[in-house]
């Protein structure tokens, strides 16, 4: 599904790392560590297209990302580690913004929302809500498009014990169903499936790179 070789980022004259390869099939997960300031975020967003400061090689489906970059762009839900909901919205007006941005029917967004245990929510304003619910408004929308790579960044933010519980059920659901996945967390994961490991910490001390 998502390949990746020889990749080279640095940021403020510092290397975050470099000669890094991967590739995530089809009902794999994998995990990316590191220290803060290693360059998860970074990687996630390199892999999604929103930075292009860097060098290598990505590749989807086995085409060059560039190349199938509307497809790519189709297949994947990518989560960054702020909610990206606006406030002053519902969580239903929300959720009705993101299928209209995705050019998908918003027929299913009370089911998403009670997916996540927002059953009677879809018309409270987010800034009413707990950073908790928010997070959950935010993750609803992987309910609502039919994404076969799932690239999220600290999903589990601001959600309780019970709501760890069940996300982590939900991406074990999803690697079985053949969907492959690519996160950061602190979280210590207990999922049902097999996660794979990117260690940046590990990379940098084996490749012995240095700042500069």
């Amino acid at each position: 599904m998502l390949e990746a070789r020889d990749l080279y980022c640095e940021r403020d004259d510092r290397v975050l790392f470099q000669h890094l390869d991967f590739s995530l099939c089809a009902g794999q997960s994998i995990q990316v560590q590191g220290s803060n300031g290693s360059g998860k975020t970074t990687l996630l967003r390199i892999l999604c297209g929103l930075n292009r400061d860097y060098r290598g090689d990505i590749r989807w489906q086995g085409q060059p990302v560039e190349k199938a970059r509307a497809d790519f762009r189709a297949q994947v839900f990518y989560l960054g580690h702020a909610p990206a909901i606006n406030r002053s919205l519902s969580a239903a007006e929300n959720l009705r913004w993101f299928c209209a941005s995705r050019g998908v029917r918003a027929g299913k967004i009370r089911e998403a929302l009670a997916a996540f245990n927002l059953q009677g929510y879809d018309d409270v304003p987010c800034y009413m809500m707990s950073a908790g619910q928010q997070r959950r408004v935010s993750l609803a929308r992987m309910k609502l498009v039919p994404a076969a790579l799932w690239i999220l960044d600290e999903p589990f933010t601001a959600l309780d014990r019970k709501g760890v519980s069940e996300l982590e059920g939900m991406l074990s659901d999803f690697v079985r169903s053949e969907g492959s996945l690519l996160l950061t967390t602190h979280h210590p994961l207990k999922m049902d499936c097999d996660v794979g490991t990117i260690d940046l910490d590990a990379l940098i001390q084996e490749r012995g790179v240095y700042d500069h």
